[in-house]
């Protein structure tokens, strides 16, 4: 007898990882001068956040799919536009690294994402310096650090791209937790598209005019329809996927999931892009800050799991509610329906930006049911 749920569940695992490694090496393929020739990755993430943008815009306003939030002047200028700009400038960073560096070592510089989370956690005052933790993110450092000691072409400029790419990331997901948990906001996939996308097409069109439009104007730039709506649809396939796998699986699961997609993007990048040559120092050197995010892994859902056991020991009758930070976890079901909250600490993926819905809702005694 096949266990229909389960089938679904790794069916959604397996989208997801295809989406997800193929919206990564078709960006990295159309950017490429040595591909399709389109350095200009503002102009490409603009066209993601365009179609993003428009899609949600109709499956709110037209076809009425969700309803929108109630959203005030306030939480707008105070929440979704912060929350926008560095989402904006995450993508902009990471998209423009792919002109300089390979796929192999940017995936192995995103191990740094704990690492950078857990900073900006601490600096804002939602996470505590704790010695496990501690020693676990230096122990991914030192993997990165051997890692980019063993990369043939490394390249300054890429790398400090895909590093400040990285910590912007990490400064939105804590500033999500901080801003729109304290106003009680929760958004869906489609209502996160629909608020986020627009207002950080608005923050990249500053760096698209000054940077990229005088390059437009000057070069003769080829535009496909066909590849730039086929690579826009990826990226926003990629975002409901996330949203499926979200409300079928629990932290570990899509933790060893993106493990297992940095894995399988490393090797597929060397087959389809041969110049990226990865050496032994990058395989040893990634190993070490692996075996650091899997113990941080480890920790957080060994955390998480000691919180419910509490929880569950408390009587119903005292009516208590258990707050947990966002970087916990989340759970399959979510009592609201809207389908998910997530991990601020984990791996996201830069073409995603429906993981910001995963970190709105309040993360409340079932840790609502999270990035890329």
């Amino acid at each position: 007898m096949i266990n229909r749920p389960l089938v679904l569940t790794y069916l959604y695992l397996f989208i997801y990882i295809l989406l997800s490694s193929g919206v990564i090496l078709y960006n990295k393929w159309v950017l490429s001068p040595k591909y399709f020739n389109f350095p200009l990755p503002i102009t490409l993430t603009m066209i993601h956040m365009g179609f993003s943008g428009a899609v949600a815009f109709f499956l709110v306003r037209v076809f009425k799919v969700v309803s929108p939030v109630k959203m005030t002047f306030e939480i707008y200028a105070t929440c979704v536009i912060p929350i926008s700009a560095f989402f904006a400038s995450s993508l902009w960073f990471g998209n423009t690294a792919y002109l300089h560096i390979s796929v192999a070592f940017i995936q192995m510089l995103k191990a740094l994402m704990p690492v950078a989370t857990f900073l900006m956690a601490v600096v804002c005052g939602t996470d505590k310096l704790r010695c496990d933790v501690f020693f676990n993110m230096l122990l991914v450092s030192v993997g990165v650090v051997v890692s980019s000691y063993g990369e043939i072409h490394f390249n300054v400029v890429g790398t400090v791209y895909q590093v400040t790419g990285i910590f912007a990331e990490a400064l939105r997901l804590v500033l999500t937790q901080v801003l729109l948990q304290k106003k009680g906001l929760t958004l869906n996939p489609i209502t996160s598209l629909y608020y986020i996308a627009p207002c950080s097409f608005v923050f990249l069109f500053v760096p698209w005019y000054l940077l990229e439009k005088p390059n437009m104007q000057v070069t003769q730039i080829q535009f496909n329809f066909w590849i730039f709506f086929s690579n826009a649809l990826c990226a926003l396939a990629l975002n409901f996927s996330i949203f499926l796998v979200i409300g079928r699986t629990g932290a570990v699961t899509i933790r060893v999931a993106g493990v297992l997609k940095d894995w399988i993007l490393i090797a597929l990048s060397t087959v389809i892009f041969p110049e990226s040559t990865i050496t032994g120092l990058n395989i040893i050197g990634y190993a070490i800050a692996l075996c650091g995010v899997l113990m941080y892994n480890y920790i957080k859902v060994k955390d998480v799991r000691a919180s419910q056991l509490s929880s569950e020991s408390i009587p119903e009758r005292m009516d208590w509610k258990l707050e947990k930070r966002s970087s916990d976890i989340f759970t399959p079901n979510s009592n609201n329906g809207n389908g998910g909250s997530g991990s601020s600490d984990m791996n996201v993926d830069e073409e995603a930006p429906l993981l910001a819905s995963r970190l709105s809702h309040s993360g409340r005694m079932q840790v609502g049911s999270h990035n890329k």
